[in-house]
C-alpha cells in the first residue's frame, strides 16, 4: 500500500527510547502486577479525564463488563445500546446475562439518537450505554435526562474517544462510569490489550478493583465470584509515556480531518462526517459514506490507499445474536451505515503528502463511481 490505514510503528519511532526506558524500569523493579506504575497511571489518567478514580483492567471489553457487574446488572435486566457500534459493546451486556436493547443512531454523527432513547426504556432497563463513536462524543445531556427520570445509570463506551470533549468537558467526566480501551490502534494505545474504568463514584471504583482481582480486596480473601483482569505494569508504564503526548497527537488528527473535510467537500456521491457544535472530537476514525462503498474501496485500493469498514455487519444481524429474532430491516439506520461507511487513513503520524494522496485518489475514484440512476438500473 502507498498509504497505510494506520502506521502504529510510527509511535515507537517517535517515543521508542522513552517507552523502552519505561519497560526496563518495570523489568528491573521486579513488580509486574498491581504495582506503582499502575497506581501512577490510574492517578494521571483520572486527572486527564477530569474525574476522581481510574481502575486499570485487561481490555476495553472487560472495562464495560466489570462496570456492569459492579452495578449488579445481570439476568433479566436490559441495557440500552447503540444499534451501530462495535460488537464489544453488546457482548459486554450479554456477558453479564443482561439483554442489549438497540437504539438507532442519529443520522448526523452516527452516535445513539437521544430522541429515541426514552421509547426504549422498560421496567427492566438498568443502564443506558452510549458510545462515543469514531472519536465524536455522543449527545449526553438528553440521555442523562432520560436516565435521571427513570433512575438509570449511564455507562459510556469511550474506546474511541480518548481526550474528546462534550460541551467543554472531557469524555469520562460526566457518566456514572466510562470505559476506555487501550488497544494498540486507539488514540491512546498500549503495547497489547488494556482498558480502564473512570468514575467519580468511589464505591463503584472500589468494587471494580475487587472484581478485576478475583473478587479480592485482601490476598486470599475472596468476597465475590470474580475474574482476573488487570492492566499490567509494562502496559501502564508505556501508557504513562504516551499519555503526555495524547493531546498533541489528537491535534494532529484534527489537522488531517480538517484537510479531508475541506478538500473532499462537494464530491458527488460522498457524504463527509458532521461535527456537532457542542463536540470537540478526536478523530479516531474519519468515516465517509458512499452508496457505492464497495466499488469506491476497490478503486482506492487499486491506487494504493488502504481503507477499512467500521462496521460491515450490523450487530443485530450477526450470528452471535441470531437467537434474538432480529431480521433485516429491524434497524434500518444501522443497516444503511453498514452498507455505506468507509474509513479513510487517519493517524497522528500521517504525513501531509499521504493526506494529499488520499484526497487525490478519492476525487479520481469518485468520478469513476456509478451514478445513482446507474445503480438503480
Amino acid at each position: 500500500m502507498t498509504v497505510p490505514f494506520l502506521d502504529v510503528k510510527a509511535v515507537h519511532a517517535e517515543l521508542g527510547p522513552l517507552i523502552e526506558q519505561a519497560m526496563c524500569r518495570v523489568a528491573r523493579s521486579g513488580w509486574y502486577l498491581l504495582g506503582p506504575e499502575l497506581a501512577e497511571f490510574e492517578s494521571e489518567f483520572a486527572a486527564y479525564c477530569e474525574t476522581s478514580h481510574c481502575v486499570g483492567v485487561g481490555s476495553g471489553a472487560d472495562a464495560l463488563e466489570l462496570t456492569l457487574r459492579a452495578l449488579d446488572v445481570g439476568r433479566g435486566d436490559e441495557v440500552i445500546v447503540p444499534s451501530h457500534t462495535f460488537i464489544a459493546t453488546w457482548l459486554a451486556v450479554s456477558a453479564v446475562g443482561a439483554t442489549p436493547v438497540p437504539v438507532e443512531p442519529d443520522e448526523r454523527w452516527s452516535t445513539m439518537d437521544p430522541d429515541r432513547v426514552s421509547a426504549a426504556v422498560t421496567s427492566r432497563t438498568r443502564v443506558i450505554m452510549p458510545v462515543h463513536l469514531y472519536g465524536h462524543p455522543a449527545d449526553l445531556e438528553p440521555i442523562e435526562r432520560v436516565a435521571e427520570r427513570h433512575g438509570l445509570a449511564v455507562v459510556d463506551d469511550a474506546a474511541q474517544a480518548h481526550g474528546a470533549r462534550y460541551h467543554g468537558q472531557r469524555v469520562g467526566s460526566r457518566a456514572t462510569a466510562t470505559a476506555f480501551s487501550f488497544y494498540p490502534g486507539k488514540n491512546l494505545g498500549a503495547l497489547g490489550d488494556g482498558g480502564a474504568v473512570v468514575t467519580s463514584d468511589a464505591a463503584l471504583a472500589d468494587r471494580v478493583r475487587m472484581l478485576r482481582n478475583y473478587g479480592s480486596r485482601q490476598k486470599y480473601r475472596h468476597e465475590v465470584r470474580a475474574t482476573n483482569s488487570r492492566l499490567d505494569e509494562v502496559q501502564a508504564a508505556a501508557l504513562r509515556v504516551k499519555l503526555g503526548h495524547l493531546d498533541s497527537w489528537n491535534a494532529r488528527r484534527r489537522s488531517v480531518a480538517t484537510r479531508y473535510r475541506a478538500e473532499l467537500a462537494g464530491i458527488e456521491g460522498i457524504t463527509l462526517p458532521s461535527v456537532a457544535s457542542w463536540a470537540n472530537p478526536v478523530w479516531h476514525l474519519f468515516v465517509i459514506r458512499c452508496g457505492a462503498r464497495d466499488r469506491l474501496r476497490e478503486l482506492l485500493s487499486a491506487r494504493g490507499i488502504d481503507t477499512l469498514v467500521h462496521y460491515p455487519v450490523p450487530n443485530h444481524l450477526a450470528q452471535a445474536y441470531a437467537d434474538h429474532g432480529w431480521t433485516r430491516g429491524s434497524f434500518p439506520r444501522a443497516e444503511s451505515l453498514a452498507r455505506e461507511v468507509l474509513s479513510l487513513p487517519m493517524g497522528p503520524h500521517m504525513p501531509e503528502h499521504d493526506v494529499t494522496s488520499v484526497v487525490e485518489a478519492v476525487r479520481v475514484a469518485a468520478g469513476e463511481l456509478p451514478r445513482p440512476l446507474e445503480q438503480a438500473a
